[in-house]
């Protein structure tokens, strides 16, 4: 059996003109090489998609995809992710499982409160395929937390979760302060685990369980991703059978085991081993520069020196500045000038990041917080409900606000003006996707 696993795709969450296509093109290329690598099935687990209307020419572009590999009899299977649904729980993939493009794994019913998940089996392989979607600030605890995981943990054949939550035990210390879940809340006795959500690359086999991992993206979302992966990628999944001991057996009786071994359960011989395949699309150059007790002007010098015998061919360059200046303010570098030089280089893309750049008469403000983030928290969670907005809790309200924080502090960078302010418009728009009579209570 070889299955890929797919996370995080993203389709449309870059939204600068020249990055606009990239994570589709990611998902093209991570196609392609499943229908080369001759996959039995693909599985996706979460944020196909930034967004649960995603632009047309992207959804396009995904549909036709997902098309060959069911024209090829390759079936995908998806749960949704903490992206994929609306405000309302509506999703796009939905209409994408009606056409018969996907099958989305999380199907099954309520007993007496609890949630009862069913089987998915793939006709192919017969492989056995469940699990549960994500939702942002992991509000998909509540189903973990009423799951009936008897049926679950009894089934035999081979058998995969998908899930989209981080697990508090693996977590890297760069995202400590991420939501997360404890292991114990996933059904035990599975062979694969296919995760979604936190954006690193991880695998573990874990006893009791099973072998979980996290690809990561297909591609970075954000310029910290990019400072990070630099890259995404997937994993190709395939099992083996861990040869018997028994060196006497015949033919008849190996090829009899083999059938069985897919009624067994993970304590019994098979084995899945996993790669990593990279996609790369865009080189990366990171530049980063300590601004402690320099000017301006030193600062564009030191990176007109560090460009000068470089180029950049099909490369995203990346320039992060940090520090205290000592004179002047960051509006006085010229980046205009910097980044003419680098475009002129051949560079396909350049990005800059000044959040942790200051200066002297900033120096002495203190504060006990330790990041924007969480100044942005605790101001939002001071001023929730002073709207009155229907069917939202504080959590969604949260998230919302949060949202239109992101989009509205994004950088014009090298766009017109009125790409930019179209590009602003249409993000806020597929934020705000319910209408305003819905959302606020009449006067």
């Amino acid at each position: 059996m070889k299955f890929a696993h797919l996370a995080d795709c993203h389709i449309g969450s870059w939204r600068d003109p020249k990055l606009r296509d990239i994570s589709t093109i990611a998902f093209i290329k991570t196609i392609d090489k499943c229908i080369e690598e001759k996959v039995d099935f693909v599985l996706i687990a979460g944020d196909l998609f930034n967004t649960s209307l995603p632009a047309l020419d992207n959804l396009k572009l995904t549909v036709s995809k997902l098309k060959q590999l069911k024209d090829l009899d390759i079936p995908t299977y998806i749960i949704a992710g903490s992206h994929d649904f609306s405000p309302s729980g509506k999703t796009i993939l939905d209409v994408l499982e009606e056409a018969g493009l996907l099958i989305n794994v999380v199907k099954g019913e309520e007993i007496e409160g609890k949630l009862k998940l069913n089987f998915t089996t793939d006709n192919k392989t017969q492989a056995k395929i469940t699990g549960l979607f994500g939702k942002k600030g992991s509000l998909e605890k509540a189903y973990y937390e009423n799951l009936i995981k008897e049926n679950l943990e009894q089934e035999n054949g081979y058998k995969i979760f998908i899930f989209h939550s981080a697990l508090t035990e693996f977590k890297p210390i760069d995202l400590k302060d991420m939501e997360s879940h404890p292991i114990s809340l996933l059904p035990k006795r599975f062979n694969y685990y296919a995760g979604g959500h936190p954006h690193y690359i991880f695998q573990k086999q874990e006893e009791d369980y099973g072998l979980i991992s996290y690809p990561g993206p297909l591609f970075p979302n954000s310029f910290a991703e990019l400072e990070k992966l630099e890259r995404g990628g997937f994993y190709i999944a395939e099992t083996t059978e861990v040869q018997s001991e028994n060196s006497s057996e015949g033919d008849h009786e190996r090829e009899c085991r083999l059938n069985n071994s897919q009624a067994q359960t993970p304590t019994q011989p098979i084995k899945t081993k996993i790669t990593w395949h990279p996609i790369q699309i865009y080189n990366i150059e990171k530049i980063r520069i300590d601004c402690n007790n320099k000017t301006p002007e030193q600062i564009e010098e030191e990176i007109k020196n560090q460009v000068k015998d470089n180029e950049f061919n099909n490369t995203i360059v990346l320039i992060r500045l940090f520090g205290t200046l000592s004179s002047g303010k960051p509006s006085d570098i010229n980046f205009r000038e910097i980044y003419e030089i680098i475009y002129n280089k051949s560079a396909y893309f350049v990005m800059k990041n000044t959040n942790a750049l200051t200066t002297k008469e900033f120096e002495e403000v203190k504060i006990d917080i330790k990041s924007v983030e969480d100044i942005e928290s605790a101001i939002i969670k001071e001023h929730l409900g002073q709207i009155k907005v229907n069917s939202f809790t504080a959590e969604k309200e949260e998230l919302l606000t949060k949202e239109l924080i992101r989009i509205l502090s994004q950088e014009k960078q090298d766009s017109t003006k009125l790409d930019f302010e179209n590009r602003i418009k249409e993000e806020v728009s597929k934020t705000l996707e319910i209408e305003m009579s819905e959302i606020f209570h009449p006067v």
